[in-house]
């Protein structure tokens, strides 16, 4: 089975703070020439709790007009303070293309709720948004609800799922999910880096990890290469890799993802409504040395970097007369 890099899809923004919509297209851009294979869009890395309702419609409408059908593309649609909330919200987002719509599994039940108030929850929003196809996500906000095996079956037997984003981490968890997640057409995607190679290996659809905003080229090459014999060597040396620089990836983040960018030659700006401190001569300088290690690992295993140059080419648009 062909494996897939999806990115949860940052947001950039102008220097009044509004959506830099030219620059999510350059961004799209970007993701699909490194050979990613869907998007997470109106997600945690999207800074969706720092936008406005109208704003989440307005980008994930956006990306799905730019992207165009070339890939798959799923949203947050789980906002609202009542069920009925979430459901009306759902129908919204689903209504822009979007082709799944994902829920935060924290956001139908409180952290000291048993797994029957979140079954039952989930049963009420299903029952209210017939034939919207569904994802779960264990989001870390407003705080990470890991589904357990037995809730994770008890989902996906409703037949409502196509989609998981899993936060588990712990790799037996992710084994045991997994055993349960065999079922056609549903895709099972581990957001955690250091589970790449161990995750894809156990039968994973693919990754959606935050480091595809930095380096997006070294996940598709993992998820291309995981499961090939001949490059175990190649596969478990950059796992090593990718785990150990995972850590400092995730402070500011997504600041540290911006930067990373501008490094990279993508000029997105370091702005951002969820993380509003300036990072640190220290941050930087951790940064331009990960990209360093990106650039050599490319050299080993004949990864050729996006060219940015040419996605910020200035582009011809179509005549609307035509």
């Amino acid at each position: 089975m062909e494996k897939r890099f999806v990115p949860v899809m940052i947001t950039p923004f102008n220097l009044k703070a509004k959506i830099d919509f030219d620059m999510v297209e350059r961004l799209i851009d970007f993701y699909l020439a490194a050979g990613v294979s869907g998007f997470f869009a109106n997600c945690l890395s999207s800074e969706m709790y720092s936008i406005s309702e109208d704003e989440r419609l307005e980008l994930t409408n956006h990306i799905v007009r730019y992207v165009n059908g070339r890939v798959p593309v799923v949203a947050t649609g789980s906002f609202g303070l009542t069920i009925e909330d979430k459901a009306e919200f759902s129908k919204k987002i689903y209504d822009t293309g979007i082709d799944a719509v994902v829920l935060i599994t924290g956001h139908y039940a409180n952290v000291d709720d048993n797994d029957d108030v979140l079954l039952k929850r989930f049963d009420k929003m299903f029952s209210l948004t017939p034939g919207i196809p569904m994802g779960t996500y264990e989001c870390p906000a407003p705080y990470k609800r890991i589904l357990s095996a037995n809730v994770f079956k008890s989902l996906l037997s409703t037949g409502r799922l196509k989609y998981h984003k899993d936060t588990s981490i712990d790799l037996e968890k992710v084994k045991e999910k997994l055993q349960i997640a065999d079922v056609p057409g549903f895709d099972f995607f581990d957001a955690h880096t250091p589970n790449a190679m161990y995750s894809l290996q156990m039968g994973a659809r693919g990754m959606s990890s935050i480091s595809g905003n930095f380096y997006p080229e070294a996940l598709v090459w993992m998820c291309n290469n995981a499961n090939d014999p001949a490059k175990q060597a190649d596969v478990q040396w950059l796992q090593s890799e990718l785990t150990r620089v995972d850590p400092l990836i995730h402070q500011a983040y997504p600041m540290s993802a911006k930067y990373f960018l501008q490094l990279r030659g993508l000029p997105v700006r370091t702005i951002s409504r969820a993380y509003v401190q300036e990072l640190t001569p220290d941050q930087k300088n951790v940064l331009k040395g990960i990209y360093e290690s990106f650039t050599q690992w490319c050299s080993r295993l004949n990864i050729t970097p996006v060219d940015l140059r040419s996605i910020m080419e200035p582009r011809i648009l179509p005549d609307p007369a035509i």
